[in-house]
């Protein structure tokens, strides 16, 4: 089928001459290398032409590979016959479009292992398209109050309806189950890793969301071909690579793929929970309420997959982080945290270790019915509450006296703490009208120090 597909008829004079500046194609001039419009490309349509509707093939609607289930939900690729839009693209270019299309078609619906000599083509067709010299593309300044400021707008490239074609093909390949990833480790080595890196520096946003998310298929690939047991040096890049990774602020712009390779380590491992969430509890975020949010969502993920020795060794700093979030101000975040009991498997985990994880939560959960300012947090906070009271009623009835005891020592405490500070007051009061307001001021300063 590749074979196929790759054979493609010689060039006209007339096209040849198009391509090399003779016609209206400028890709030759925003690209080097081996990228669009080049000679030494294969399968390259030009640049600057359009591929009928090609909003059918924008980055949102990659849903289903993100689940890994593409088959089923993919991605409908325009015809490369038909229209021409731009009037500028020859017989032989409109081939290499064709034949690009067909890839992304036969990579989709593939239903056999792919040869080692299959993605081999495939990893060099994509490496001759997309690995190009990116030449920065000029803006355009206005003046701001007589002041000359550069446009913020980013810079479109003109060659993006090809690229995008390519982004496309290579994006299912690497998503395809029936891509071998040992196999594929022999091409889409660390040399080729290197060069997607580089292309960051595109100054499209549609090209770094596709490599963005590129980069994620190829890694979750990687993961998902380690041998049990795991190697040392694969357990090293979670601990010291991807961990990590949670403490930027712009964790929201690749969190989603980030999640996703965590855990794909603890459904390989799941020994290797304890870790993880260990690291993500190092890494929470105190002011941060979105990303606090994040966090909620992936520890549901990872706590999907772990098996309860592992939920035992981390549950008790895990619930305490529970519980501030359950107390939280901010709605969102106890309403996420108050969904981890709609998962069954985690209810069935909270549930088996009950005796340990109540007393650390409940105090949290009694604050929010009585006075949580959010209506739904209140509503979910209840019925959390319900299910510990059916679960285990009299576990739930030492809670509460001990809750009710602590209030009581807290309201003590208070309470002379008050008192201090109203004889404190008096006494101030009674030496200033004895002149005494000097000395006061002074022994005031002396206990602050």
């Amino acid at each position: 089928m590749f074979k196929q597909i790759f054979k493609l008829p010689k060039k006209s004079k007339n096209s040849e001459h198009r391509e090399h500046g003779g016609g209206s194609s400028t890709s030759g001039r925003s690209h080097g290398g081996g990228g669009v419009g080049s000679k030494n490309s294969d399968l390259v349509p030009p640049g600057g032409s359009k591929i009928g509707n090609s909003s059918v093939l924008q980055p949102q609607h990659h849903s289903a590979l993100n689940s890994g289930q593409q088959h089923g939900n993919r991605v409908p690729l325009p015809s490369a016959g038909g229209e021409n839009p731009n009037g500028n693209l020859s017989a032989y270019e409109e081939i290499k479009r064709q034949a690009l299309v067909e890839l992304v078609d036969y990579v989709t619906s593939a239903n056999a292992k792919f040869s080692e000599s299959m993605i081999q083509e495939v990893v060099r067709t994509v490496s001759a398209n997309i690995f190009r010299t990116l030449s920065p593309q000029p803006r355009e300044n206005k003046l701001v109050d007589g002041v000359d400021v550069e446009e913020e707008e980013p810079s479109m490239d003109p060659a993006w309806p090809h690229l995008q074609i390519v982004y496309e093909l290579f994006l299912r390949f690497v998503a395809s189950p029936e891509l071998d990833a040992k196999l594929a480790k022999r091409f889409i080595d660390q040399s080729f890793v290197l060069r997607l890196l580089d292309l960051f520096d595109s100054e499209d946003p549609r090209e770094r969301e596709y490599l963005k998310m590129t980069l994620h298929r190829i890694y979750g690939n990687i993961i998902n071909g380690f041998a049990l047991p795991l190697k040392e040096e694969h357990k090293l890049f979670l601990v010291r690579v991807l961990i990590p990774l949670h403490k930027p602020k712009c964790l929201a712009m690749y969190h989603q793929q980030l999640s996703y390779c965590i855990t794909q380590f603890v459904e390989k491992d799941c020994k290797l929970a304890d870790t993880i969430i260990r690291g993500l509890l190092k890494y929470w975020p105190i002011t941060n309420s979105s990303k606090e949010v994040m966090f909620l969502s992936e520890l549901e993920e990872v706590l999907e997959a772990t098996q309860p020795p592992e939920f035992q060794r981390c549950m008790m700093p895990l619930f305490r982080r529970i519980a501030h979030c359950l107390n939280s101000p901010h709605f969102q975040v106890a309403e996420r945290a108050l969904f981890l009991w709609n998962n069954d498997h985690i209810v069935n985990l909270i549930k088996q270790n009950r005796k340990v994880i109540l007393p650390i939560i409940f105090p949290a959960l009694e604050r929010n019915a009585r006075s949580h300012w959010n209506q739904a947090v209140h509503s979910l906070t209840l019925n959390v509450r319900k299910i510990f009271n059916d679960l285990d009623p009299d576990l739930s009835k030492e809670c509460l006296q001990k809750f009710e005891e602590d209030i009581s020592k807290e309201d003590a405490v208070t309470a002379g703490r008050e008192a201090t500070w109203k004889r404190l007051e008096e006494l101030a009061a009674k030496k200033a009208a004895s002149n005494e307001s000097v000395l006061v001021g002074k022994v005031a300063a002396m206990q602050v120090r």
